[in-house]
């Protein structure tokens, strides 16, 4: 048994990281919920201000996860393991990359519109944010809630199905259709950054289910 683990029968855990992996999973979803907006907008005169509050979203992100890893640093007992901890704060860190990232390009190659699988690409991606979010409300009580948690990540994992398929005909769908080559290439770029968005939401789903089955 792992010292961390004998020591806590007897000390307090700390359990400050519960508020800072909630805050961290709240900065995400407010993220994707922006990028859903920016995607979904036909005002093209919005993206600016809208990729500018992701990006804000994003740098959030970064201080909280420097928080957590300062914390992990200066706290001697924790509620699991500080690998996990130190984990799931960064693949949820790495969700929010990848969503300022998607948002640049958009800003950056100025699409004239998005097809209607970049769109449920985003929405799956967002439904996936929520999932995570869900979970990290209930690490607290996970013994409490062994059901529900479990829910959470095996739900991440149908999206993460749901949106290769789409991914794989929003790609056939263009070569098929999109007739201007440049337009093509700023519409595949995108959707393969929204892709990567669901494939980590993905991994953070996997981190979530190590957690379940090591201390549930």
């Amino acid at each position: 048994m792992k010292l961390n683990n004998i020591l806590s029968v007897f000390t307090p855990k700390d359990v400050k990281f519960f508020p800072l992996l909630q805050e961290l999973s709240a900065v995400m979803l407010q993220a994707c919920n922006m990028l859903h907006d920016l995607i979904t907008s036909t005002e093209l005169e919005q993206r600016p201000e809208i990729c500018k509050r992701i990006k804000q979203e994003e740098t959030r992100g970064d201080k909280i996860s420097a928080r957590i890893v300062k914390e992990l640093n200066n706290t001697f007992i924790t509620p699991f393991d500080r690998e996990d901890i130190n984990e799931l704060a960064d693949k949820i860190e790495e969700v929010i990359d990848i969503i300022n990232r998607a948002a640049q390009k958009v800003l950056l190659y100025s699409p004239n519109h998005f097809t209607p699988y970049a769109i449920k690409m985003t929405e799956i991606i967002q439904s996936g944010t929520m999932e995570i979010q869900g979970a990290v409300e209930g690490l607290e009580h996970l013994k409490k809630s062994d059901a529900v948690f479990r829910k959470h990540y095996k739900e991440i994992k149908k999206l993460e199905e749901e949106a290769d398929g789409i991914y794989e005909k929003g790609i056939m769908n263009l070569f098929k259709h999109e007739t201007n080559t440049v337009e093509l290439i700023k519409q595949k770029e995108i959707i393969q950054e929204l892709e990567k968005a669901a494939n980590k939401i993905n991994t953070t789903g996997k981190v979530l289910k190590t957690i379940f089955v090591k201390y549930a």
